[in-house]
């Protein structure tokens, strides 16, 4: 990359001049946003068409807001007879973040979104899509620090080396990489604990993922560094600002594995100009319960895990459901005037097969029942039946008439449903022998709590809760608890989900991501040699059968890696080879300086070893970012060391990766990267995870620099 090109001046300037533009934009939004401030009043359409262009507004001058992101960040030039033109000059297009126009409305920036920006994207020696030259700019925040130019064709025009002096490549460089200077320069920039945008660096086969057709499920496989986390969010800002209508309406939505994940990503999509997306874990999308907001915090057995992944889960649930409505075992005989009503007991079985047959979900039938209920007893007063709204006005406050209700036709929430399931071994063999064995099946009692909203649910209990949800439906609104809101039983589809580390996901976690879809549109991004759930899949084929089919889907594999040095995948490689020998590692683009770091001590040693080296990388690797990853038995132990010796340290699952150092358990650890990694203990990551080999392959290609394992145990086979 040159910082004396011919042409930095002039870019520069244009640069500031399209900043000019973008500032008077927002100036002029603010403006028309105030002439409306002032309009109160009138009637409710006009409030409510007011309100609606003032949000429309609000959002406009939001997506001008681009802080310290770069506005520009290259420069297409198009031959002369590409598309029709009919000058003999090259048309030039400057490739930005956000499209800008100037006051008279012509374009000065191209949206990278847009399809005149594709070939900066797409274009190769082999195929140039009308290109004679593709500009890559180095820029900081306003300032623009150097140009690399790749040029196309035989110098069309007499465009040559002297015009372009610095950095210039032909086409592509042999292992197709674009702008590889400018790519490597962002690429050894120093972490800052959130994940940032690659708008500027997009290579060809991200960029064919990002604005791949939208209708379906797209699985992308890549390996550690392959930039599939932000290729996928990347992809989400593309469907919004090519389909802004529908999906602004239908809403997309991220899902990501854990809260230190979501932090790490939340920056993305609002720098691209995105910021509305809803991104959860999928605890958030089951309301009205507490659950452990990590694995580490209330882990499930490794049997009870695998159970409640597995999909006859669903059946046992829907057997649970159906095993609480129930005829009476005997007649309901209670007080009315000067006499008695009854509901017989082979009445009740009637009316409740009735319900079952006329209503798919539990709790809408509970009215129904109860008017059966009512016009049943009427029919018994005396010689004259009494109508139903006189009966339930007498009798519906009595203790036994609510009782009977209660065995009848409950009104259940999933975790009222739940919480007696699972805290009953009788409940569990009616609802669950024909489906599970015994010893799968106790696995997932628990002792009751005293109330079903004093329970803390497990990662694995959530899509229990939300299957359970969609059998029992919403609740009457008499039934609803103080301050709920009537929605809150509802489960909200969305136009399209983008689901990170999917490989994780078990079957019943992946059925509940795709009620939520909309119309099958979809893009679950990860990759099988990290998968670390508790029913691991071996090929793509085992996620997708769980995933909407209304289209066809497709998987698309990413083969570079960008972050990870050569030298520390060597060795992760190893340990991928044992773990999954079918799968293919990445290529990495990047040498690296260091080799991987070994420190063995004895075990007594082994936290003062820690201490040691975290001081000695924190030295290294100066403004970056450090993470101290360790089995999450140890994840106490490790913290309290460094603690001891006065090292400033933050905990992830209480920070993130907010401060310079951080000690990571292994199972939150995924997805992130970091400048320097210490992994503690890899044979204790292997002993106590249930894909051992797999998440210790996780661990080992956090870094983008520095890589240290400190141990007091042999290491494991796999990476000697």
């Amino acid at each position: 990359m040159s910082q004396h090109h011919p042409d930095l001046a002039t870019e520069q300037a244009f640069i500031d001049f399209a900043y000019s533009c973008l500032q008077q934009s927002r100036d002029a939004a603010w403006r028309m946003r105030g002439l409306h401030e002032g309009t109160l009043g009138g009637t409710f359409q006009a409030r409510y068409e007011r309100d609606v262009f003032d949000e429309a507004v609000f959002n406009r001058i939001t997506q001008l807001d681009l802080g310290d992101a770069a506005l520009v960040f290259g420069r297409i030039d198009r031959a002369p007879d590409a598309e029709g033109q009919s000058s003999n000059q090259p048309e030039s297009f400057h490739i930005g973040r956000l499209a800008v126009a100037d006051e008279n409305s012509d374009p000065v920036v191209v949206d990278w979104r847009a399809p005149i920006a594709e070939p900066f994207y797409r274009a190769t020696g082999r195929d140039p899509l009308g290109l004679v030259r593709r500009r890559h700019f180095h820029v900081h925040g306003r300032t623009l620090l150097g140009l690399e130019d790749e040029l196309f064709g035989e110098g069309h025009l007499g465009i040559g080396a002297e015009d372009v002096a610095g950095d210039v490549t032909h086409g592509d460089r042999p292992d197709g990489i674009r702008g590889y200077s400018t790519l490597l320069a962002a690429l050894e920039r120093g972490r800052t604990g959130v994940l940032g945008d690659i708008v500027a660096t997009i290579q060809g086969e991200q960029d064919e993922i990002i604005r791949s057709p939208q209708p379906g499920v797209l699985v992308v496989q890549g390996g550690p560094g392959t930039g599939k986390t932000v290729v996928a969010l990347h992809r989400a800002a593309y469907l919004l600002y090519t389909f802004r209508f529908p999906l602004e309406d239908q809403g997309v939505l991220i899902i990501g594995p854990n809260r230190v994940f979501l932090r790490y990503i939340e920056r993305v999509l609002p720098s691209l100009g995105e910021a509305g997306v809803e991104q959860v874990v999928l605890g958030d999308l089951v309301p009205d319960v507490q659950w452990a907001r990590y694995a580490i915090d209330t882990p499930d057995g490794p049997l009870a895990a695998r159970v409640k992944g597995d999909l006859q889960m669903s059946l046992v649930i829907d057997k649970a459901v159906t095993d609480r409505e129930r005829g009476l075992r005997e007649d309901l005989v209670v007080p009315f005037r000067t006499g008695y009503l009854r509901l017989r007991a082979e009445e009740s079985v009637r009316i409740v097969r009735a319900a079952q047959r006329r209503f798919r979900k539990h709790n809408a039938a509970r009215r129904w029942v109860e008017g059966e209920v009512w016009a049943a007893m009427g029919s018994t007063w005396r010689d004259d039946a009494v109508g139903a709204n006189e009966v339930r006005d007498a009798i519906k406050h009595l203790p036994e008439v609510r009782s009977a209700f209660e065995r009848m036709w409950p009104v259940l929430t999933p975790a009222q449903l739940l919480h007696d399931l699972f805290g009953s071994k009788a409940l569990l063999k009616l609802a669950a022998s024909r489906h599970l064995s015994e010893r799968e099946y106790l696995a997932l009692y628990r002792p009751r709590s005293a109330d079903a909203t004093l329970v803390r649910w497990t990662e694995h209990d959530v899509a229990l809760l939300d299957e359970a949800r969609s059998y029992l439906g919403v609740r009457p609104p008499k039934h609803k608890t103080a301050g709920s809101k009537i929605d809150d039983d509802e489960i909200r589809t969305y136009g399209h989900i983008v689901v990170d580390e999917v490989q994780d996901l078990t079957p019943m976690q992946l059925r509940m991501v795709s009620r939520r879809s909309l119309s099958g549109s979809m893009t679950v991004v990860g990759d099988l040699a990290q998968a670390t759930g508790a029913l691991a899949p071996n090929d793509w084929s085992d996620v997708l059968r769980h995933l909407p089919d209304n289209k066809p889907s497709r998987v698309i594999g990413l083969s570079v890696g960008y972050r990870i040095p050569e030298r520390i995948m060597e060795l992760a490689n190893k340990v991928m080879m044992a773990a999954t020998p079918s799968l293919r590692a990445p290529t990495s683009v990047r040498a690296g300086d260091e080799h991987p770091e070994f420190v063995r001590v004895v075990q007594p040693d082994l936290l003062a070893a820690v201490v040691s080296a975290t001081k000695e990388l924190d030295a290294d690797v100066g403004e970056g970012n450090i993470a101290v990853v360790v089995p999450d038995s140890m994840f106490d132990d490790v913290s309290g060391a460094l603690d001891a010796a006065g090292i400033e340290h933050g905990k992830a699952t209480r920070s993130g990766l907010e401060m310079g150092i951080t000690v990571v358990p292994v199972s939150v650890v995924k997805g992130l990267e970091l400048d320097g990694v210490i992994v503690v203990e890899p044979a204790a990551i292997v002993a106590g995870e249930q894909q051992g080999l797999r998440a210790l392959y996780v661990a080992l290609t956090r870094s983008t620099k520095r890589l240290t394992i400190v141990h007091s145990q042999p290491l494991p086979a796999a990476m000697l």
